[in-house]
Protein backbone atom coordinates (compact mmCIF):
# COMPACT_ATOMS: atom_id res chain seq x y z
CA UNK A 1 0.00 0.00 0.00
CA UNK A 2 2.87 2.26 0.98
CA UNK A 3 4.66 1.87 -2.49
CA UNK A 4 1.22 2.91 -4.13
CA UNK A 5 1.06 6.09 -1.91
CA UNK A 6 4.22 6.56 -2.62
CA UNK A 7 4.09 6.68 -6.65
CA UNK A 8 0.77 8.80 -6.07
CA UNK A 9 2.90 11.32 -4.28
CA UNK A 10 5.88 11.47 -6.47
CA UNK A 11 3.11 12.12 -9.40
CA UNK A 12 1.68 15.03 -7.64
CA UNK A 13 4.61 16.14 -6.87
CA UNK A 14 5.53 15.94 -10.60
CA UNK A 15 2.07 18.14 -11.43
CA UNK A 16 2.76 20.55 -8.77
CA UNK A 17 6.42 21.09 -11.00
CA UNK A 18 4.61 21.46 -14.02
CA UNK A 19 2.65 23.88 -12.82
CA UNK A 20 5.37 25.93 -11.36
CA UNK A 21 7.90 26.08 -13.85
CA UNK A 22 6.75 26.99 -17.63
CA UNK A 23 10.05 24.60 -19.17
CA UNK A 24 8.23 21.57 -18.03
CA UNK A 25 4.97 20.85 -18.76
CA UNK A 26 2.86 17.03 -17.98
CA UNK A 27 -0.45 16.89 -20.11
CA UNK A 28 -2.84 14.95 -17.48
CA UNK A 29 -2.51 12.99 -14.33
CA UNK A 30 -2.01 9.37 -16.21
CA UNK A 31 1.15 10.83 -17.93
CA UNK A 32 2.23 12.00 -14.62
CA UNK A 33 1.98 8.49 -12.87
CA UNK A 34 4.19 7.47 -16.20
CA UNK A 35 6.57 9.82 -15.61
CA UNK A 36 6.85 8.85 -12.21
CA UNK A 37 7.58 5.49 -12.43
CA UNK A 38 10.00 5.99 -15.30
CA UNK A 39 11.98 8.96 -12.82
CA UNK A 40 11.53 5.71 -10.22
CA UNK A 41 13.43 3.35 -12.43
CA UNK A 42 15.83 5.61 -13.92
CA UNK A 43 16.73 7.12 -10.12
CA UNK A 44 16.74 3.28 -8.82
CA UNK A 45 18.90 1.76 -11.76
CA UNK A 46 20.76 4.24 -13.67
CA UNK A 47 21.37 6.70 -11.44
CA UNK A 48 23.62 4.57 -8.66
CA UNK A 49 25.50 3.04 -12.12
CA UNK A 50 26.04 6.83 -13.38
CA UNK A 51 27.16 7.93 -9.83
CA UNK A 52 29.32 5.67 -9.24
CA UNK A 53 31.53 5.97 -12.34
CA UNK A 54 31.63 9.89 -12.09
CA UNK A 55 33.15 9.53 -8.70
CA UNK A 56 36.53 10.81 -9.44
CA UNK A 57 34.12 14.33 -11.16
CA UNK A 58 31.97 14.62 -8.49
CA UNK A 59 34.91 14.55 -5.84
CA UNK A 60 36.61 17.18 -7.77
CA UNK A 61 33.41 19.17 -8.53
CA UNK A 62 33.17 18.87 -4.31
CA UNK A 63 29.61 17.03 -5.00
CA UNK A 64 28.13 19.71 -7.43
CA UNK A 65 28.18 17.53 -10.67
CA UNK A 66 25.44 15.37 -8.67
CA UNK A 67 23.09 17.91 -9.65
CA UNK A 68 24.01 17.62 -13.30
CA UNK A 69 23.52 13.61 -12.66
CA UNK A 70 20.50 14.44 -11.57
CA UNK A 71 19.33 17.02 -14.00
CA UNK A 72 20.37 14.51 -17.24
CA UNK A 73 18.11 12.16 -15.94
CA UNK A 74 15.22 14.12 -15.47
CA UNK A 75 15.73 15.89 -18.73
CA UNK A 76 16.04 12.23 -20.54
CA UNK A 77 12.52 11.38 -18.67
CA UNK A 78 11.05 14.24 -20.06
CA UNK A 79 12.38 13.12 -23.64
CA UNK A 80 11.15 8.74 -23.33
CA UNK A 81 7.12 9.68 -24.24
CA UNK A 82 4.81 12.70 -25.44
CA UNK A 83 3.06 13.19 -22.19
CA UNK A 84 6.12 14.65 -19.69
CA UNK A 85 8.18 16.99 -21.28
CA UNK A 86 11.44 19.34 -20.30
CA UNK A 87 12.50 22.18 -22.92
CA UNK A 88 16.06 21.96 -21.80
CA UNK A 89 18.85 21.62 -19.65
CA UNK A 90 18.47 24.62 -17.02
CA UNK A 91 14.75 23.34 -16.94
CA UNK A 92 15.60 20.30 -16.46
CA UNK A 93 17.86 21.08 -13.31
CA UNK A 94 15.18 23.41 -11.58
CA UNK A 95 12.86 20.74 -12.20
CA UNK A 96 14.75 18.26 -10.32
CA UNK A 97 15.86 20.39 -7.70
CA UNK A 98 11.99 21.55 -7.29
CA UNK A 99 10.99 18.10 -7.79
CA UNK A 100 13.12 16.46 -5.31
CA UNK A 101 12.11 18.62 -2.58
CA UNK A 102 8.13 19.02 -3.23
CA UNK A 103 8.55 14.92 -2.95
CA UNK A 104 10.72 14.77 -0.29
CA UNK A 105 7.83 17.04 2.10
CA UNK A 106 5.29 15.06 0.73
CA UNK A 107 7.06 11.92 1.83
CA UNK A 108 7.76 13.44 4.65
CA UNK A 109 4.24 13.60 5.14
CA UNK A 110 3.52 9.92 4.46
CA UNK A 111 6.04 8.96 7.33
Amino acid sequence: MSLLLTWLLQALALMVVAYILPGVTVTSFTSALIAAAVLGLINTVIYPVLAFLTIPLTVVTLGLFLFILNALLFWAAGSLFNGFQVAGFWWAVAGAIIYSIISGILLRLLN
